[in-house]
């Protein structure tokens, strides 16, 4: 007869409650110093800016309420089996250190596969050295601690629990410190949000100044003339103060923007990438904190008068 104790229904909360505490914490470690490390050595054909920063805080967020939430339950997991040593091989618990083992060691052979392949092939580089280290480094953690949970007598008293405890909250703090260094504070966010929104707003009023000057071959004279009731378009104003940009026609080909900004632009921000209105390709849109001007010259021969008739388009 099996005299093994059976699973509760709390022995199968708790144990699934850990081992999925455990990977959003793992995962959202090991994408945050991938991030890090994207944001150190960028790479100009897939960095982009303004996604880093948005891992960044989910990540972030992730592993401040997912990390404390593993720390607890495991800790009330050990204190049960204190309790009632018959529980250490309960199935719940086998199956799920197993399943952790099998991953971990899963993820180190393909870890190195990936490192000796790229060496191969003469493509190693430093970011990409950094996020193999990363991934190893934390595979290998994670599995030679279970393996030790999995063959050690619970009952008996071990400091080495305390220990990787402290070590890995330690090693949690300092990463979400770096979050913040790198993505900032809550409120520069916001700041630098803000910022991206009047640079969006100047974007979409650039364009339409540029379509007001195809169609009539002369620069708006303000900014109230761009607003069209038919069309839709109603020149934004500045997200926070909610006062009219700056806008001056310096002659008949020269225009001028103007906005007070909150941050300074930094590096790969995005700025020069499409926004959700309008195409910024191509232009400057980097600033510095306070009020920033952008000159803007058109080009005739780029922008050819054009007229509708017909529904067809004739230059004229």
């Amino acid at each position: 007869m099996n005299n093994l104790p059976r699973s509760t229904a709390k022995d199968v909360f708790s144990h699934l409650l850990a081992i999925v505490t455990l990977f959003m914490g793992v995962i959202s470690f090991i994408a945050l110093y991938f991030q890090y490390v994207n944001i150190k050595f960028p790479d100009v054909l897939s960095f982009y800016y303004p996604g880093s920063l948005e891992i960044i805080r989910q990540c972030m967020a992730i592993l401040i309420v997912a990390w404390p939430v593993f720390i607890l339950i495991t800790w009330m997991i050990y204190r049960d089996l204190r309790g009632e040593p018959a529980k250490i091989n309960i199935g719940i618990r086998k199956w799920l250190q197993y399943l952790t083992l099998f991953v971990a060691s899963l993820t180190i052979i393909i870890d190195l596969i990936t490192l000796i392949r790229y060496f191969l092939d003469g493509e190693i580089t430093a970011r990409f050295v950094l996020k193999v280290l990363v991934v190893l480094l934390t595979a290998a953690a994670v599995f030679g601690y279970y393996l030790w949970d999995l063959k050690r007598d619970v009952a008996e008293k071990t400091k080495i629990t305390l220990y990787v405890t402290i070590t890995t909250v330690v090693v949690v703090l300092i990463t979400i410190v770096l979050g913040f260094f790198v993505a900032g504070s809550p409120v520069e966010q916001r700041r630098v949000r803000l910022d991206a929104q009047r640079v969006e707003n100047l974007s979409m009023i650039q364009n339409e100044a540029i379509n007001y000057f195809s169609l009539k071959r002369e620069l708006p004279a303000n900014l109230e003339t761009l607003n069209n009731s038919l069309s839709g378009f109603s020149v934004p104003a500045d997200p926070e103060t909610k006062l009219s940009y700056e806008y001056t026609m310096k002659s008949d080909l020269v225009f001028e923007l103007c906005a007070t900004f909150s941050t300074k632009s930094q590096e790969n921000q995005g700025y020069s990438f499409p926004m959700y209105y309008g195409s910024t390709y191509g232009q400057n849109w980097d600033h510095e904190a306070g009020r920033v001007c952008f000159e803007r010259t058109i080009d005739p021969e780029l922008y050819p008068p054009v007229s509708t008739v017909k529904g067809e388009i004739l230059d004229f």
